[in-house]
C-alpha cells in the first residue's frame, strides 16, 4: 500500500497518478478519516496528559479518575476503529507509476523496447498448438473436460515430459547461472498472503478459496515469495535476496471468459517457474533490468522469436511502478503470447506486508523493494515451441537445450 504520510502530503500526485492509469480511489475519504484521526489522537493524549498530572499530584478523586478512564478507553476505541476504516480503503489504492513509465489508455500505448530473433518461415502452413497435440496424442482436451470441466486438458506422454524438462531447465538454469535461489512453496496460503501481495481485496472474484479453513489457492508464487520474510526486519548487508521456485498456479479467468477458448493458453490451473527480488531501495530499478534479462535468457535458449514491451500507466499491475512483457511469436496462432511480465512493485507490497531491513546496524528499519517476474509461464512456452519447432510431416522438433531433459529429439 500506499504510505499514508505521502498521500496526506502529495493528494494531487496521487490523483494525477490514478488518473493516468485510468482507475479510482477513495482518497478523499481517507484523507477524511486521516483528519479526524489525526484529531482524535490529539484529544486522547491530552487526556492521558491530564490523568497522568492528576495522578503525580494526587489530586484526582475516585470518581474523576474513572470518567478520565472511561473517556480514554472510548477515544482509544475510536482510534482502532478509524485505522481500520484507514487501511480498509488504503487496500484499494494501487502503486503510483514510475516517471519512465509512458502514459496511455489501452495496450496499444506499450512501447516495444527490443526484439530478439526472426520469425521462423515455413514452407507449409503451420498448424496450431490445438491440432499439433491432438495428433500426436500428447494433449488430451475431451479427457481434460470429462475430469474437470472446461479450460481444463489432460498432458501425455511426451508432452507431460516436454512439460516437465522446460521446468527442470529454466530453474536450473536460473540457480546455476542466474544466482537465484529455489525454493518449494505452499500452494496454499493464508488470506493475511493474499492481502501483502495485492491480491486481496481488489482481485477476490478471481482466486479460488477454501471457506472452510480459510486457505486460498495461489493465482502465482508471487503470493507467498513476498510473504517469505513478512513481519521481518533484514539484518544489513543481506540484500539483495534472489528467488526462483515452481508452482502450480489457479485462477478462475472471469477476466478472460470467452477468450481462447482452445488450445492451451488460457486455464484455471497452469504452471510457472517464477522469479523474486527482495533489494534496497537504490538498487531496485537495476535490478529490474537484470531480472527482464534473466527471463529473456529463456527464451533465448530456447531459440523463441520475441520483444520486450514497457507497459504503459494503463496496463501496470495493481502493485506495480514498472512493468516489462515480454512476447514470444506463435506462428500456429498468428499472435503473440506473453510468457513473462516483470514488474518493479518499489515498497507496495512490503508496507502491505511489513518487510524491513537495515541499511546499517544504528539505522532505523526501512522498507524493501519488491521485485517479481516468470520465468517463464508455462504452458505459453509450450505452445511457442510446439508452433515454432513443428516440421511439415506434423512432427516437433524438441529444442536442443531440452533434449537432455527429456530423453528424445523429436516427437513424432
Amino acid at each position: 500500500m500506499l504510505d499514508l504520510k505521502f498521500i496526506r502530503e502529495n493528494p494531487e500526485l496521487v490523483q494525477q497518478a490514478l488518473e493516468k492509469r485510468g482507475e479510482s480511489a477513495p482518497l478523499d475519504e481517507i484523507l477524511q478519516l486521516d483528519t479526524e484521526r489525526r484529531q482524535k489522537i490529539l484529544e486522547l493524549e491530552s487526556l492521558r496528559h491530564t490523568r497522568k498530572e492528576a495522578a503525580q499530584q494526587r489530586r484526582a478523586d475516585k470518581e474523576e479518575a474513572r470518567d478520565l478512564r472511561a473517556m480514554i478507553r472510548d477515544l482509544e476505541d475510536e482510534v482502532k476503529s478509524l485505522d481500520s476504516q484507514l487501511e480498509e480503503l488504503l487496500l484499494q489504492v494501487p502503486n503510483i507509476p514510475h516517471s519512465s513509465v509512458p502514459v496511455g489508455t489501452s495496450e496499444e500505448d506499450n512501447v516495444v523496447v527490443r526484439t530478439w530473433g526472426e520469425p521462423r518461415s515455413f514452407d507449409f502452413s503451420p498448424a496450431p498448438h490445438w491440432k499439433l497435440g491432438e495428433s500426436l496424442g500428447i494433449i488430451d482436451f475431451e479427457r481434460g473436460v470429462k475430469l474437470s470441466g472446461t479450460r481444463f486438458y489432460v498432458l501425455k506422454g511426451l508432452g507431460a515430459r516436454l512439460q516437465r524438462a522446460l521446468i527442470w531447465f529454466m530453474v536450473d538454469l536460473h540457480t546455476s547461472k542466474h544466482g537465484y535461489q529455489e525454493v518449494y512453496l505452499p500452494f496454499m496460503v493464508k488470506r493475511e498472503c493474499m492481502l501483502g501481495s495485492g491480491n486481496l481485496p481488489k482481485f477476490a472474484d478471481n482466486l479460488y478459496h477454501d471457506e472452510e479453513d480459510d486457505f486460498w489457492f495461489i493465482p502465482t508464487a508471487e503470493v507467498p515469495l513476498t510473504n517469505l520474510h513478512r513481519g521481518e526486519i533484514i539484518p544489513p548487508g543481506a540484500l539483495p535476496f534472489y528467488y526462483v521456485a515452481y508452482t502450480a498456479c489457479f485462477r478462475r479467468e472471469k477476466i478472460s471468459a470467452g477468450k481462447d477458448t482452445r488450445g492451451i493458453k488460457r486455464g484455471h490451473q497452469f504452471d510457472k517457474v517464477e522469479l523474486y527480488k527482495f533489494t534496497e531501495p537504490e538498487t531496485s530499478y537495476d535490478e529490474l533490468e537484470k531480472m527482464v534479462k534473466d527471463a529473456e535468457a529463456v527464451c533465448q535458449a530456447l531459440g523463441l522469436h520475441y520483444r520486450v514491451s514497457l507497459l504503459n500507466t494503463s496496463e501496470l499491475g495493481f502493485a506495480s511502478a514498472k512493468s516489462y512483457d515480454i512476447e514470444v511469436w506463435a506462428p500456429g496462432c498468428q499472435e503473440w503470447l506473453e510468457v513473462s511480465s516483470c514488474s518493479n512493485c518499489t515498497d507496495f507490497q512490503a508496507r502491505r506486508a511489513n518487510t524491513r531491513y537495515r541499511p546499517t546496524p544504528d539505522s532505523k528499519p526501512q522498507f524493501v523493494h519488491t521485485l517479481n517476474g516468470s520465468g517463464l509461464a508455462l504452458p505459453r512456452v509450450m505452445i511457442a515451441i510446439m508452433e515454432n519447432y513443428q516440421q511439415a510431416d506434423g512432427s516437433i522438433l524438441i529444442p536442443e537445450v531440452l533434449q537432455p531433459f527429456v530423453g528424445e529429439k523429436v516427437i513424432k
